[in-house]
């Protein structure tokens, strides 16, 4: 009878597992996949997106967030969101505090307009609530709907050229000047020349497609610091930090101040975005678009990714997104919740590791987040260059954003362009009811703010 029954079901090759509980949750054989597969998928998936685990803190220290905290909360947060994606959704994708939402509430939130990090906490509360509002509502999709696709991808590429000025400005590849504004910093120095090392160094592995390419340029970088003497030895191991510091620290009645509100916005619509796209990327690829061009349990994917952002703001992190590099677990075959729950268990483990995330020094992480801005700028790529009325505003909302130095003053200034020159051009029928609403406040707050 067990001969049979292998027989049958070829792509059965753990039965004893995948007939028990864990079949029962992950519906293992439906989706043609194994326990081993899944396990796989997911460490594939956790080397891919372990180099937040680094740069998370370091960007949260600049707000003024103890860096043991915010490393604790990191990986807290990401094994929470990664643990309700696969055992809610039953999705193989990973989520964890994400790339130029957290450089937005460090540089721009805190740094520019003044505000405290327990502010920007409450905002990125206010916004994790909100989104899910829209999720369980029918609002999330007339509001996807209604603002254009050249200024929703023009978002994610803004957001990218944000995190690479930043990137450059970090590891002092570019340096401030009182003639010019901007200009390029000594690569004499070790700091700027092992920052650019690392950034070359990830797209010549991420073009070979090296396994955890990031992650590998992250840690040789390190050591050449070391070698250098720039890095000093703390260990490896040890116990995990306190998370007392960001524990429930977020000021929600701080943020009821109008000028929040497109900080709150900006949250919002980067995140709203950004999940949307690329849980829509990954259904594709692990087959769970149906017949009928329905995605599977989109809806329960979308409100996991939402309540994580809401957990991830009382651990004290920015919100908690889903992750692109989750693409990379799905090639290696994962097709369920179990690889994004091993992705959660990973990251617990790594809380134990503290020791080794305080040596990363700025240098080795700048070189990620200059490589991550460049992916993040393929977006323009969608955006159709030949309606001056698409494409203008998509180049305001992109270049204003690192222009500004904020997320939110490039999203109202892009909104707000594509509004006037649609009805300018006499195009009122593109100009949704909801973009002529946010155009006024965003009129509003540069008049009186």
């Amino acid at each position: 009878m067990e001969s049979r029954k292998s027989e049958a079901s070829p792509l059965d090759l753990s039965p004893s597992l995948n007939s028990g509980w864990l079949e029962r949750i992950f519906k293992l054989r439906l989706h043609g996949t194994t326990v081993k597969t899944e396990l796989i998928a997911g460490v594939t998936t956790f080397i891919t997106m372990a180099y937040i685990i680094f740069v998370n803190p370091n960007i949260m220290a600049d707000a003024g967030i103890d860096h043991g905290a915010a490393f604790v909360a990191t990986c807290i947060a990401a094994a929470l969101g990664c643990l309700l994606m696969g055992l809610y959704a039953n999705w193989p994708v990973g989520l964890a505090p994400g790339m130029g939402l957290n450089a937005f509430f460090t540089y721009t939130v805190v740094g520019t307009m003044g505000y405290n990090w327990e502010t920007a906490l409450g905002a990125v509360f206010i916004s994790g609530v909100l989104f899910m509002i829209l999720t369980l509502s029918r609002i999330r999709e007339w509001l996807l709907n209604s603002i254009p696709v050249s200024l929703r991808f023009a978002m994610g590429a803004g957001v990218g050229l944000f995190l690479g000025l930043i990137g450059l400005k970090t590891a002092g590849i570019i340096v401030d000047s009182p003639a010019t504004l901007l200009k390029l910093g000594s690569l004499r120095e070790p700091g700027p020349l092992l920052a650019a090392i690392c950034f070359l160094m990830i797209a010549v592995l991420s073009y070979h497609r090296v396994f955890g390419a990031i992650l590998i340029s992250i840690i040789a970088v390190t050591l050449a610091g070391w070698g250098l003497g720039l890095v000093h030895y703390n260990g490896i191991l040890s116990t995990p930090p306190s998370l007392a510091p960001t524990w429930m620290a977020m000021d929600v009645a701080g943020v009821f101040n109008i000028s929040m509100i497109s900080v709150v916005l900006a949250f919002l619509f980067v995140h709203m975005f950004d999940t949307a796209g690329t849980l829509m990327g990954v259904a594709q690829r692990a087959g769970l678009v149906k017949a009928d061009g329905k995605i599977e349990n989109l809806s329960r994917a979308l409100k996991a990714d939402s309540a994580s952002s809401v957990f991830g703001a009382v651990v004290g992190v920015p919100p908690v997104t889903s992750y692109v590099e989750s693409a990379a677990g799905v090639a290696a075959g994962g097709r369920t919740g179990l690889t994004a729950v091993t992705v959660g268990v990973l990251f617990v483990a790594a809380m134990f590791f503290a020791p080794l995330a305080g040596m990363i020094p700025a240098y080795a992480t700048a070189g990620a987040l200059i490589y991550v801005a460049m992916l993040m700028m393929g977006g323009m790529a969608h955006i159709n260059w030949d309606e001056a009325t698409d494409s203008i505003p998509a180049i305001v909302t992109a270049i204003m954003m690192p222009l500004t130095f904020s997320v939110a003053d490039g999203i109202a200034l892009g909104f707000i362009t594509y509004v006037v020159l649609k009805a300018g051009t006499g195009k009122h029928k593109e100009i949704s009811i909801s973009l002529y609403v946010l155009c006024a406040i965003f009129i509003a707050k540069f008049i009186f703010l």
